[in-house]
């Protein structure tokens, strides 16, 4: 299974990729970060992601209506969030973990080059497989 380093790599792989982090939401700390992000500044980019992220994971309007089949529901209810504008694409996915998760990766794409659909599924699978410990 890849670590945080190996997974961000594989991130700016993708299509249009500027940056990619692996962010705390509950602390607004970047856990890896690789690329450029807004602003130039990581941190603060990693800050504010959280906030963004944090706010979404703590609300109950987003969770499932039920639960299918005894699924897991630890970590936040949200799979992902997409924040666009004119230029580009900012996508958080929520990582589940086996111990109390509060952990997403944040890719930065370039609104022109990158692709979201393919940026979703990639960063579902390398969620899927990234080893936290």
């Amino acid at each position: 299974m890849p670590g945080i380093d190996e997974c961000l790599l594989e991130a700016m792989r993708l299509p249009g990729a500027k940056g990619a982090s692996l962010v705390d939401w509950t602390s607004g700390l970047a856990l890896g970060t690789v690329g450029e992000f807004p602003g130039g500044d990581h941190e603060a980019a990693a800050a504010e992601a959280a906030e963004v992220a944090r706010l979404a994971a703590e609300q109950r309007a987003f969770a499932p209506e039920t639960e299918q089949g005894g699924e897991d529901t630890a970590g936040p209810p949200v799979e992902d969030l997409i924040i666009s504008n004119r230029d580009s694409y900012h996508l958080l996915r929520f990582l589940r973990t086996s111990f109390d998760s509060s952990v997403f990766l944040h890719v930065w794409l370039g609104r022109a080059e990158g692709n979201l659909a393919l940026a979703r599924i990639r960063l579902g699978e390398m969620a899927g497989r990234l080893e936290l410990g």
